[in-house]
């Protein structure tokens, strides 16, 4: 049904922000916005006096039901620790679209993520855009394959260097991995090529370097679990040496280096920081870090790593870097529109436009405000979250 939000105070992302405004939606895309709109017949209405829209919330780095709370090892998916190289893994096949953390997550307001397998191998798999309604996860998914997982410093080498004669064990290891499984893809592809379409000389199919060509022929980013500082830098000179697309995930000390990170403008996924320190390389991590690196025009978006901090608590996350020096725009452009432009479906969420997904949050406040609750979370122009009667009261309203 065609739906029409009224009275509402816009927060559009891109074009600024509208008070008193209103948003058309037709089968499931935003229609029209602006203010002083007619409203044609037959739209359901849904009153937003006194309430904030933004777009929906969107976490550019979560392992959402791969990592199934409250069950333990029986729903540990995230991590496929049987060898170093896991690129032609999918997130897709462990996600469980029922789980407590999709619910959770529309309670926060987000209808995107990015989920991926976690960080225990030096290349890790796939990673899918999807939103975060539905049954069936097919149904889901908004992009697949829309980045390769890999991973530098401690977590590979934890995996992987208390076991004899198993590489890496260093840094030096994991960087000599990520180059030589490069270098193969390489050559993968060269073989295709020279083959020229004759089956009989195609080599062997192999799902690891069909990832990892997929990245070599720019068609997905390499995203790149790194903590420390020295790691950040190895990541960026191996993607000059092989030209590939990457982003940063985490990017804990990014703020050390932050003269030199604005050289390259490669995306900085930051997080998950509402959590303790808890390994030597997260230290120095910091509520200033994401502003510091947005304030240098480094394209900065903030991640929960669901389940580290909880899925729907993103926009909370948000604010204690707003906390911290963070620009109020430039943290809402943290979890809408730049993880978007990273998760690769820019043209359909991220911002209040005519012609993108109606994926909306209706906050009783500002979604900074630690008072603010979501009154409803819309995807595809269905209300599929509704705040319940119980839980509003008039602090929430006010």
């Amino acid at each position: 049904m065609s739906k029409a939000i009224i009275n509402a105070k816009i927060y559009t992302i891109t074009q600024g922000v509208i008070d008193g405004g209103t948003i058309l939606i037709k089968d499931g895309k935003i229609d029209n916005v602006g203010s002083n709109l007619n409203v044609p017949e037959g739209y359901e209405i849904i009153d937003a006096n006194n309430m904030i829209v933004t777009p929906g919330i969107i976490d550019a780095h979560a392992h959402v039901e791969i990592w199934e709370e409250g069950i333990g090892w029986e729903g540990m998916d995230v991590n496929e620790t049987t060898n170093p190289v896991t690129a032609g893994i999918n997130a897709l096949d462990a996600i469980n679209p029922e789980g407590l953390g999709m619910k959770d997550a529309l309670t926060g307001g987000v209808t995107t993520i990015w989920n991926a397998p976690g960080s225990a191998n030096v290349i890790g798999g796939y990673g899918i855009t999807m939103k975060t309604y539905g049954k069936v996860i097919d149904d889901m998914v908004m992009l697949n394959p829309s980045g390769l997982k890999a991973a530098f410093g401690e977590n590979p080498k934890g995996a992987y260097g208390q076991r004899q004669n198993k590489m890496p064990m260093t840094r030096m290891g994991v960087a000599a991995v990520m180059r030589e499984y490069l270098i193969k893809g390489q050559e993968y592809l060269a073989e295709i090529e020279k083959a020229n379409g004759d089956a009989s000389k195609m080599p062997k199919r192999d799902l690891d370097l069909e990832a990892i060509g997929k990245v070599l022929k720019r068609e997905i980013p390499l995203k790149a679990h790194c903590h420390r500082h020295d790691d950040i830098m190895t990541i960026i000179r191996i993607a000059k040496e092989f030209d590939i697309d990457i982003s940063i995930e985490h990017a804990s000390q990014a703020h050390l280096i932050v003269e030199e990170l604005a050289k390259h403008k490669v995306p900085l996924i930051v997080g998950p920081t509402v959590s303790t320190r808890s390994k030597a390389e997260v230290s120095e991590k910091s509520f200033t870090t994401a502003g510091i690196c947005a304030e240098a025009g480094i394209p900065v978006s903030i991640m929960t790593d669901h389940p580290i901090i909880p899925v729907h608590h993103l926009h909370l996350a948000a604010a204690m870097c707003v906390k911290h020096g963070m620009k109020e725009e430039q943290a809402l452009e943290a979890i809408t529109i730049n993880p978007a432009r990273t998760c690769g479906v820019a043209d359909r969420v991220g911002s209040i436009e005519v012609g993108k997904d109606a994926d909306l949050a209706i906050w009783t406040r500002h979604p900074f405000d630690v008072f603010t609750q979501v009154k409803y979370t819309i995807i595809d122009g269905e209300i599929v979250y509704t705040l319940p009667q119980e839980r509003v009261n008039e602090v929430d309203l006010c």
